[in-house]
């Protein structure tokens, strides 16, 4: 959901603009695509938009990307292969080649994001490990979506936007020298409302997973229903019920996450990807 269709630096030439094709019962966007997959950690497993009858119990702007792509496509597959919590080098050694191996025209990849978040997580070397999985991943000839990341000034993680910002711009790069498409997720203004996210304040609530949904299909410069949705407005709150809600976060959310890591546990350990293997897209019949 950008304000404007556009391709950004580093966009496939595979990337062609869409054309609509009306029938009786249904319009359908023509694209290029037939099989997607998608590779990642949770933001790609959609935490933070929970849809009971979706594989793995979430639904996600991948799932929603999907189910825009298959309209009018009845031969699409998309597979999912993101997992939770998972680091950088975790994805590239346990969902590259299986991604590879699903034959797909179209790939998203977005990582690196837990390590940010880790003291100690370097920028420039996280993009210098990206760098090879993003070439391996374009090297059957696929189109390859890299994500950045999104602006945290507002956000419990705004400590961490230096380390993003100069991340971002290393993406950049190497989107140009593999000829990835980029989902420009600190362009997303909206994303700064706290509507947008998750409880948890770490992932993505269900607009915000349907905005970033739109704006990957506008970076692909494909036709889409996916209307802007305006968040209802959120009520004042006095000085006691922002810091009550604080310590409740603080208690059910951040001292969890704060006590797995001394554990050295995953919020993914047990947990397998949702769509392991290409296939047709379920459609909820809601909206968010």
């Amino acid at each position: 959901m950008s304000e404007s269709s556009h391709f950004s630096a580093g966009t496939s030439p595979r990337t062609e603009p869409s054309l609509t094709l009306h029938s009786a019962d249904q319009t359908a966007t023509a694209h290029p695509w037939s099989r997607y997959v998608a590779v990642g950690d949770s933001f790609t497993e959609g935490i933070g938009d929970p849809e009971p009858t979706a594989p793995g119990g979430h639904r996600g702007w991948a799932d929603r990307v999907a189910e825009e792509l298959s309209a009018g496509h009845p031969d699409f597959a998309y597979a999912n292969l993101a997992i939770r919590g998972r680091l950088l080098q975790q994805i590239i050694d346990e969902q590259v080649e299986p991604c590879l191996a699903l034959s797909p025209d179209l790939v998203t990849i977005s990582a690196g994001g837990n390590d940010l978040i880790r003291p100690g997580g370097d920028p420039d070397a996280l993009a210098d490990t990206l760098d090879s999985a993003v070439g391996r991943l374009a090297s059957q000839g696929a189109t390859v979506v890299l994500f950045n990341g999104p602006d945290t000034l507002s956000t419990v993680l705004s400590p961490l936007r230096g380390k993003v910002a100069i991340y971002n711009e290393n993406l950049r790069t190497v989107a140009a020298r593999h000829d990835a498409v980029i989902a420009d997720m600190w362009s997303l203004r909206q994303l700064a409302g706290s509507q947008y996210w998750d409880e948890d304040r770490l992932h993505f609530s269900p607009l915000g997973h349907h905005t970033i949904a739109a704006m990957v299909l506008d970076a692909l410069n494909v036709e889409h229903s996916l209307e802007p949705l305006s968040p209802k407005p959120m009520p004042e709150k006095t000085w006691r019920e922002a810091r009550t809600e604080d310590l409740l976060w603080a208690r059910e959310h951040l001292f969890p996450w704060v006590l797995r890591r001394l554990r050295h546990q995953s919020s993914g350990d047990g947990v397998l990807p949702k769509r392991p293997v290409p296939g047709p897209v379920f459609v909820p019949g809601r909206e968010v």
